[in-house]
């Protein structure tokens, strides 16, 4: 998979996205420095999210549209927090200039059909399905049918929802797929986040694997990455002072500057299968164990548990020779402290 100028999957690094959600707080110019300390705080990407409230639901307040499940947000209609929430689109063209200008790559997250159409006039290289939108699956298909690479969040998603998801972009002929291990909770417990489901979707479904962070701090997407996560996805605020719908679970500046470093030092420990040595290591060889002479031995002498033993430093026989050498004969005088060869006895 590419997205911009990144390939994304395999060998490849982590593809970190800061996802900007409502973290603008309705102004522009806080959406725009957003997108700037995202930059600066190491991120391959940033995120929008394109609706308005009449896209995602209507404004009703029958209690079938009321957040009542233990959110940050509840009390309020589906209607009121998405219109506290939303990215105007007349600021789209804006923020994908100001990402451009970064060196940041700018995608979206569409909600509806006008808006698959909406940001393929501002030429998006990708689509994000947020996960509460892995059932819509005319928008799956309609957004996988522009050719773009398509990232689904798995939130709420059971097996069958991601292995529809996945085939309905295939159908189209849309491979360059990603699914991201998600929890829908926000922001989501530790104990709920079941990371080691990412190695499994590894081998199941056969797509890039990553993951979408609703969790305090850090911590999850470096696990993530030691798993083989190959998408970080986190909320990003420029200062949680502002407050907003999701400024509880995002990262500063600083804090996300600190999770993209622990996924990049990650990234270096996890490095790939090598049996190889470095030259580096190489030269440490020589403090490793090796067979020395440890007593003064005239020609003649035996060798013995007492004047021959394996230790430090690696200068002499491999001490695999151990056994098979005792009992023979020097065949020379060696001084204590020498490291024992093949020349000194009678083999």
């Amino acid at each position: 998979m590419k997205i911009g100028d990144k390939n994304i999957g395999g060998d490849n690094p982590c593809f970190i996205i800061a996802e900007l959600s409502a973290n603008h707080n309705g102004k522009l110019e806080v959406a725009i420095e957003t997108i700037r300390a995202a930059k600066r705080a190491g991120a391959d990407a940033i995120k929008l999210q394109t609706y308005t409230p009449d896209t995602l639901t209507i404004n009703c307040s029958k209690d079938y549209f009321k957040i009542d499940g233990g959110t940050l947000w509840d009390g309020k209609t589906l209607y009121e927090l998405y219109g506290e929430a939303f990215t105007p689109w007349e600021w789209h063209k804006e923020l994908f200039k100001i990402a451009a200008e970064e060196g940041l790559i700018c995608f979206s997250s569409p909600f509806d059909k006008t808006a698959v159409d909406f940001l393929e006039d501002l030429n998006v290289p990708a689509y994000k399905i947020a996960s509460f939108e892995i059932q819509d699956i005319p928008l799956i298909k309609y957004a996988a049918s522009k050719m773009k690479p398509i990232i689904i969040s798995t939130g709420i998603a059971t097996l069958d929802d991601i292995e529809l998801a996945i085939n309905t972009c295939r159908e189209v002929g849309n491979n360059d797929i990603s699914i991201l291990k998600c929890t829908s909770s926000y922001p989501a417990p530790l104990e709920l986040a079941n990371l080691n489901t990412i190695t499994d979707m590894r081998s199941r479904f056969g797509v890039v694997i990553g993951f979408s962070d609703h969790t305090y701090g850090w911590v999850a997407p470096v696990t993530a990455t030691t798993l083989g996560a190959k998408i970080i996805e986190k909320h990003f605020i420029l200062d949680k002072s502002i407050g907003g719908p999701d400024a509880d679970f995002s990262l500063d500046e600083q804090e996300f500057g600190e999770m993209v470093t622990a996924v990049r030092n990650t990234e270096k420990l996890l490095g790939k299968v090598d049996y190889t040595l470095s030259e580096k290591v190489k030269k440490n060889r020589k403090f490793a164990r090796s067979l020395f002479v440890v007593k003064d031995v005239i020609s003649g002498d035996i060798l013995t548990e007492e004047n021959v033993r394996s230790i430090r430093p690696g200068y002499g026989l491999h001490p695999k020779y151990y056994k098979e050498i005792l009992g023979r004969r020097f065949t020379k005088d060696v001084e204590r402290g020498e490291p024992l060869d093949f020349d000194m006895f009678d083999f």
